[in-house]
């Protein structure tokens, strides 16, 4: 699955700190209550049924469905790719269903980060380089882009590739990159979209242990797989079947 997404503003029309819960680390950083996204016909065809959920801060949420079964959906609707048709999403405490589309853009610009399959670098550019591009169009000076980008290097392993073309890369290394480029903006919510897709079992590992490691830190990741080992070493599980979301409590599942 992969995404466009468009032109980042420069500004974020709703500041952290009006977030819902108590803050920290107890803060509620997904709400989701009743949301529902329907196709036109026709026939029209509903891709995800109502369902209601939270993630709270410093979660690790792995999400599973077979081809077809809403997967791509829910994550363009929790991603701010796409718009409900039905139900309330709230994200980091701000209720995005009456949003325009240029504060849409600035909200997941700030607030968002994306880890896709394809990895999504410049090729000729440095690592640095590439994980600065992050922060572009934030309105961030470049020393200090390139200062936070190399500390982002530094905390996925990458420090002695600093100046390393991205062609050069291997696979794993590529997605560190990718995976950095996203810390770099200090996100509230992580989506991660089949992550592993591309690699193979040893680096799977690799890049598994570094959810893992970075899940610890404090970040809230959601993590979209057909990998059962990727919802194996998630904090929690949720299945969706032919647009209906459930949540697997490990002896069984219940529907959200």
């Amino acid at each position: 699955m992969t995404a466009n997404l468009g032109p980042t503003p420069a500004t974020d029309p709703h500041p952290r700190g009006a977030a819902i819960g108590d803050g920290g680390g107890s803060r509620d950083v997904v709400v989701v209550d009743g949301l529902t996204k329907t196709f036109p016909g026709p026939p029209p065809v509903t891709a995800l049924h109502p369902c209601q959920f939270t993630i709270r801060a410093g979660e690790y949420v792995a999400i599973t469905g077979a081809s077809g079964s809403g997967k791509t959906t829910l994550l363009s609707l929790l991603g701010l790719l796409d718009t409900p048709t039905a139900g309330r999403y709230v994200l980091d405490g701000v209720d995005v269903a009456d949003l325009d589309d240029t504060t849409r853009s600035a909200l997941r610009a700030r607030r968002i980060g994306f880890v896709f399959q394809a990895f999504h670098l410049v090729g000729y550019r440095t690592v640095i380089d590439n994980i600065a591009l992050g922060l572009l169009y934030q309105g961030i000076p470049t020393r200090e882009r390139r200062a936070r980008a190399r500390a982002a290097a530094d905390q996925v392993g990458l420090g002695h590739r600093r100046h390393a073309r991205c062609s050069t890369l291997s696979g794993g290394e590529k997605q560190r990159v990718a995976i950095a480029r996203t810390l770099v903006r200090n996100p509230s919510l992580v989506l991660c979209d089949e992550p592993t897709g591309n690699l193979d079992t040893a680096t799977t590992r690799q890049i598994l242990n570094l959810l893992d490691q970075l899940h610890h830190t404090g970040l809230t990741i959601v993590v979209i797989t057909h990998d059962p080992t990727i919802a194996a070493a998630a904090q929690r599980h949720l299945t969706i079947t032919d647009g209906h979301l459930s949540e697997i409590r490990r002896e069984h599942a219940t529907t959200l």
